[in-house]
């Protein structure tokens, strides 16, 4: 049996924030619920009507051009796309094919082709029963196409790439890319052949999977129908080119249409909006955007581990989250960037206080703590004025009533007792209320002087220092006769 191997390329399409659509002045709402509010005579495809270029689009696809170290274009056009569909108003759409914004680049390894703007379609309902519902309202939404190259060969690796690429549209402002409201949809071109054919770049027919909205789906639907090719070419059948979508009941592919080739959609340039040339538009020249740039995903997933030594899945969770990331930074510059703080803190932030805020449910927001407060609090862990269990209990008390960490800690009597003084009292009343505990120790019995530790951590209702503690319970067994 010929062992295979997978060649995957992706399409991506993610929806731009602008505050209009791309051709026309209506807005670029994902919160409207109300179907056809959005719409105008452009969008709609009025005859008569003329396009105007959104500036703030081109400028995002230009940064993600930037970000992944691609070739910026000098020279560029819209192309018609022709075809029908209900969703299309025109008839045809406005995207891009021989002269994109933005060629080559590579993003989580993966080489990429062309990074071009288009506008979006409609949206179809066709869960009605015998006939379909189609809303305009994201008719001619900026709409980003990404293409890379056919360089991925597992459903792992499409998903990941697909989740920096979210990432990197999230850190430059440039989409919220949530696959759930469809604002982010990845189309995969798939086809398995022999490893001898690979070798020799003859690759197999491929597929095209449409419209995968989760990065679930995305692994899911790639690996089957990296399964099912496979079970074909086994039994001596051929692979179809042809477009399949995604049945999650029933957790497979399945036919869609012939797949149309670049020619059956008629490109040629649009006669309605100019021909344009980057270098002569101050917006878009290079210095400008890249200095609007930001830090890169990536470029903060490598910091936070060499600057504060982070775990990498604990770094790869502040990188998940800017918000998060930027609430950790404002604490450990409030802890003045001390190795043991800047350890406690990412600690107590990923586990303590981020299970606090998914447990809430009045809609409290990462600054609840101040981060100041946050960094008083660790700095009282790091002095042994507090044990773990009392910094838990006075953190929750920060996240529902507020306050300063050390007030809120002394009044609710959770500040360790490390005074020797004062606990040898505790333990000499422990010793005399447990004699055969004593006993078990001078026979020489370890887990007995555990015991009496935790008889005194109970007496004391957890407030005493444990290391203080059990240097007094051997003070006071020495005592004891």
């Amino acid at each position: 049996m010929d062992k295979y191997k997978a060649t995957i390329g992706l399409e991506v399409h993610a929806e731009l924030k602008t505050k209009t659509k791309v051709f026309c002045s209506c807005l670029n709402s994902a919160d409207e619920v109300r179907p056809n509010i959005n719409v105008c005579p452009v969008c709609m495809g009025h005859p008569g009507t003329l396009p105007v270029l959104n500036k703030e689009a081109v400028k995002h696809v230009l940064k993600v051009g930037y970000a992944i170290g691609a070739n910026i274009a000098d020279f560029t056009e819209f192309d018609r796309k022709n075809y029908f569909y209900p969703d299309i108003p025109k008839g045809y759409q406005i995207s891009q094919y021989k002269y994109p914004l933005v060629s080559g680049g590579e993003l989580a390894g993966v080489k990429i082709t062309r990074v071009h703007l288009e506008e979006d379609t409609a949206r179809s309902t066709h869960d009605t029963g015998d006939y379909s519902l189609v809303d305009f309202n994201r008719a001619g939404l900026p709409l980003m196409e990404l293409v890379t190259e056919p360089v991925i060969h597992s459903a792992e690796e499409a998903s990941n790439f697909a989740k920096e690429l979210q990432l990197l549209l999230r850190y430059l402002g440039a989409g919220d890319a949530n696959m759930e409201k469809g604002e982010m949809r990845v189309e995969a071109n798939i086809s398995v052949s022999p490893e001898s054919k690979v070798l020799s770049q003859k690759l197999g027919t491929k597929t095209e999977v449409k419209n995968l909205n989760s990065f679930k789906v995305v692994e899911k639907a790639i690996a089957y129908e990296i399964k099912r090719q496979i079970a074909l070419l086994e039994n001596g059948e051929k692979v179809i080119q042809e477009t399949r979508g995604w049945d999650e009941a029933g957790q497979k592919t399945y036919s869609q249409r012939i797949k149309e080739d670049s020619h059956d959609y008629r490109y040629f340039p649009e006669p309605d909006l100019p021909k344009l040339k980057l270098s002569e538009i101050s917006e878009f020249k290079k210095e400008i955007l890249e200095k609007e740039l930001g830090e890169l995903p990536w470029q903060k997933r490598e910091r936070l581990q060499k600057n504060f030594a982070l775990k990498a899945e604990d770094a790869e969770i502040f990188v998940q989250s800017k918000n998060l990331a930027d609430y950790f930074e404002s604490v450990i510059k409030a802890c003045k960037s001390n190795a043991k703080l800047v350890k406690l803190s990412a600690n107590y932030i990923l586990s303590d206080y981020l299970g606090l805020l998914k447990n809430d449910t009045t809609g409290a927001t990462i600054s609840k703590i101040p981060p100041e407060n946050f960094a008083k609090l660790m700095q009282m862990v790091a002095d042994n004025k507090l044990s773990s269990r009392g910094a838990k209990d006075t953190l929750l008390a920060l996240f529902t009533e507020g306050g300063e960490p050390e007030a809120v800690a002394t009044t609710r009597g959770l500040i360790q007792k490390s005074d020797e003084g004062e606990l040898i009292k505790v333990v000499l009343t422990v010793l005399e209320a447990n004699p055969n505990a004593v006993a078990d120790y001078r026979s020489g019995k370890e887990s007995a002087l555990q015991f009496l530790i935790g008889q005194g951590m109970k007496a004391t209702r957890g407030g005493a220092n444990p290391d203080v503690l059990k240097k007094s319970f051997v003070a006071g067994l020495a005592q004891v006769k």
